[in-house]
């Protein structure tokens, strides 16, 4: 069935992230889909703390980071906040998954995002005494303020787009992907990268449960179940590339998943409390996402809430779904709920983004992820009613009609700044012409010998995973979606096994500055035979070669392109 589409759709085009108990998103969609809880318990000996709760959920490594590769000294990478710098490595990664070479792209690239409440400096940072007296007020805010992590990337990656830092709390990095999508409408941007982060550098350490918060007694975050008490705070980072849907289609990017249509909202005074959920803002928001949306509500499946596992907060968010989708509805039950904190606890400024990438994930994968800890429904809570029922398995995701996989995805912040955000699979690709016969250029480069043997490795070990994926395509993403750093290798084959065997060999150079490229053709046997197997497999090199062959009237005679024909 073919799709149309109006124009205002933006495609997902790049995802990275980094989440409790899983270093990438392959990671973390294996963990998603194996019910695997990313919350590490503790060893709990070192504290007597009845009240202690060990457990931990943060992110690993996330006091690591490759300093050199973005030009930072020692000493400003040392007062700089791991969540600016974790992040500025996750749009990285972000913009490779997108194949979008910052340095190569015509258009403009914009950044918005959020953090969390930064506590390096207060944790870190101020034990240091002495040395604090010796640190600029301005660089130590500009190391750890909130104000200058999408602009700090914008700047390290020559980015020109809008730039700037959304704060509302939990729904942080869904409400900067709703303004990134404005964006790409607006015509503000070509290329938007959205997300947020949240590394607390004291979660490795475990909490103390108090009588009446809402932190978890036990350590585990149990969405919409008869047992929940409470959340677990933890970090992660998210970060999704988007493009305009036609755009997208034109320059025959990877489409992970289609947003539909987005909305942002306050609750407003209505309400019992300033960090209260509101229930009549959460409809409203959900509806209004809806309604841009403009799909049949009954074919959207699967609804990522934000299902904190709080007393308040489940029963009123179910609520206000519930009203949303009734006043498109009254059809029994249809479809799944389900929240990735049951998973990794709650990421505060990531959860948003942290729901719209396991969603996406679940949407190409055509299965959803169970909703961990789930064994009976919260009596507060009528399902009764509502359209989704938590889904506690791994289930096939199958439609009916031909209608494509949809699902919505809320977040909502403390302080009543709501977001929610229709999705809908990508469109169905048509597979490339095999490459098989064909020499392929595949350039690998790095910033330094040891990182052009690991970036070796690991592209080796991708190939060997995906041998289905034609070897133009990853030609053409190592050459046009990848920065060209000064060590490099380059492997000339045709074949999945020649590329495997190659890349097993070592070797590279070093190239300070971009080098001069010239090709010359001596009338030697095997330079002519590489040339007449250029000419008859790659069109651009024919097409030059032909160009050149046209400036030279006198030579036609003695090297002419039936020759190289052979």
């Amino acid at each position: 069935m073919t799709r149309a589409y109006d124009g205002t759709e933006i495609a997902i085009i790049g995802m990275a992230g980094r989440f409790p108990g899983a270093k990438d998103i392959d990671q973390f969609w294996v963990n998603l889909r194996d019910g695997v809880e990313g919350i590490k318990r503790l060893d709990s000996a070192e504290n007597s703390d009845p009240n202690f709760v060990p457990v931990s959920s943060a992110i690993n490594d996330y006091d690591k980071f490759d300093a050199g590769y973005f030009d930072y000294s020692p000493r400003d990478a040392e007062i700089t906040d791991p969540q600016q710098r974790v992040f500025l490595e996750t749009c990285v990664h972000a913009l490779e998954n997108a194949g979008c070479d910052p340095s190569q792209y015509k258009g403009l690239i914009g950044v918005m995002a959020g953090s969390t409440t930064s506590n390096y400096l207060i944790y870190n940072l101020s034990k240091s005494g002495d040395q604090l007296r010796h640190i600029d007020a301005g660089e130590l805010d500009i190391g750890n303020g909130a104000d200058f992590l999408a602009t700090r990337v914008s700047y390290k990656l020559n980015l020109r787009g809008p730039s700037f830092t959304v704060q509302t709390a939990c729904s942080t990095s869904l409400v900067a992907v709703h303004l990134a999508c404005q964006a790409l409408l607006n015509d503000e941007s070509d290329l938007m990268l959205a997300g947020g982060v949240s590394i607390h550098v004291d979660h490795p350490k475990g909490y103390t449960f108090v009588e009446g918060s809402i932190v978890s007694p036990d350590g585990h975050c149990r969405s919409y179940d008869a047992q929940a008490a409470g959340t677990v705070f933890g970090g992660g980072v998210g970060v999704v590339a988007l493009k305009r849907l036609e755009d997208a289609l034109a320059d025959g990017d990877l489409i992970h998943a289609i947003i539909l249509g987005s909305a942002i909202n306050n609750d407003g005074s209505d309400k019992v409390g300033y960090p209260a959920p509101g229930v009549d803002g959460q409809a409203a928001v959900i509806a209004e996402a809806l309604s841009v949306s403009g799909v049949d509500v009954e074919t959207i499946q699967y609804n990522e809430g934000h299902g904190s596992g709080t007393a308040l907060g489940d029963p009123i968010e179910v609520l206000a779904t519930t009203k949303a989708y009734r006043s498109f509805s009254d059809a029994p039950r249809w479809g799944w709920l389900g929240s990735v904190k049951s998973n990794i606890g709650h990421t505060t400024g990531a959860s948003g983004i942290a729901g719209l990438i396991k969603t996406t994930l679940a949407l190409e994968n055509a299965q959803i992820p169970p909703t961990l800890h789930f064994n009976e429904p919260n009596p507060a809570i009528n399902f009764d009613d509502c359209p989704f029922y938590p889904n506690a398995e791994l289930r096939d995701w199958e439609t009916a009609n031909g209608n494509p996989r949809r699902a919505g995805v809320s977040s909502f912040g403390l302080g009543g700044t709501n977001a929610h955000v229709i999705l809908e699979q990508a469109p169905v690709r048509v597979a490339a012409a095999s490459s098989a016969e064909k020499a392929v250029l595949l350039p690998i480069s790095a910033k330094s010998a040891a990182a052009l043997q690991v970036a070796t490795a690991q592209l080796g070990a991708f190939l060997a995973e995906n041998e289905q994926i034609n070897l133009a395509d990853v030609a053409w993403t190592l050459q046009i979606g990848r920065t060209a750093h000064t060590h490099r290798r380059i492997v000339n084959v045709s074949s999945y096994a020649e590329v495997l065997s190659s890349l097993r060999e070592s070797g590279s150079q070093a190239s300070p500055r971009p080098p001069a490229v010239a090709f010359v053709f001596p009338e030697q046997p095997l330079a002519l035979e590489a040339m007449r197997v250029l000419y008859k497999t790659q069109p651009v090199f024919r097409a030059a070669f032909d160009e050149c062959v046209g400036y030279f009237p006198a030579l036609q005679g003695v090297f002419t392109t039936e020759g190289a024909e052979g």
